[in-house]
């Protein structure tokens, strides 16, 4: 049978490069994420995911920064019932099958049509499940979302595809719109994007990026309702010890350098 087709371009490409990653860290021995349905969606997908030139390096990295925040979604959750999730920019992230929300917890996925109908296709629905076709810079969507419930935001990969104004915005409305929880995020410093610009995965979709965060407390300054709450390393090194020796290397530098902290990491605020 012929696999999904799929014709993205730019940043909607790079959702391919993160999926893609996740699957082959989900096929190591002693698998982090063990993302078994985003291993399935790759093999139902026809395209060339060579050509994006993702190695077991990247696919490591991305595993741990996506079981990070799994892990705090799970947290949130359980000390909030009847919260809800907001997944910005989803792309075709498996997180909703990884976390299993308890019965009842709404879970809203939200990315650009195409995104959300390719997900349609490949992945199955299940209650309480939301997908909201729609960039997430427009503002119409939150419409679909209720407004008194605690809400987990989770945008993982997204901001530094953004432009800072409208990424600012965004973070005004759902503060705005929602009564109270918590958001976590990408942030890079302006070396930071330097370096993804150089990365082979990002230049072979020629995606790219705009919005770099070198202080966390940017974000309170822009955006009063924010209270920052914790600077998350995005690499551990425990879980760093099937990397390559350069990548290895590259992470006990990433620990004890400041410097090289803030080039990739996960902020977490409340509101």
């Amino acid at each position: 049978m012929a696999g999904e087709k799929v014709n993205l371009t730019g940043a909607r490409e790079t959702l391919l490069m993160t999926l893609y990653g996740k699957a082959l860290e989900s096929r190591l021995p002693n698998s982090l994420l063990e993302d078994h349905f985003a291993d399935e969606a790759v093999r139902k997908i026809d395209y060339d995911f060579s050509r994006l030139k993702v190695d077991d390096n990247l696919g490591i990295g991305l595993a741990i920064r996506a079981k990070t925040l799994d892990v705090r979604v799970e947290d949130f959750l359980a000390r909030n019932p009847g919260a809800i999730v907001l997944h910005l920019g989803c792309g075709l992230d498996t997180r909703i099958f990884r976390v299993d929300p308890p019965a009842g917890v709404d879970w809203f996925d939200i990315d650009y049509p195409e995104v959300i109908e390719l997900r349609r296709k490949l992945y199955p629905s299940r209650d309480h499940y939301h997908l909201i076709a729609s960039s997430v810079i427009e503002p119409g969507w939150l419409a679909e979302v209720p407004r008194n419930c605690p809400a987990m935001v989770v945008a993982e990969g997204l901001t530094p595809y953004l432009p800072a104004d409208e990424g600012l915005r965004l973070l005004s409305r759902l503060v705005s719109h929602l009564a109270s929880g918590e958001l976590m995020l990408d942030a890079y410093s302006s070396f930071g994007l330097k370096l993804l610009r150089l990365h082979p995965s990002l230049r072979a979709t020629g995606a790219e990026v705009h919005w770099s965060i070198e202080d966390p407390h940017e974000l309170e300054r822009a955006v009063p309702k924010l209270r920052f709450v914790e600077d998350i390393s995005a690499y551990k090194p425990e879980h760093a010890a099937r990397m390559g020796w350069s990548a290895k290397l590259f992470v006990r530098l990433w620990k004890h350098i400041p410097a090289l902290r803030k080039i990739g990491r996960l902020l977490r605020y409340r509101f």
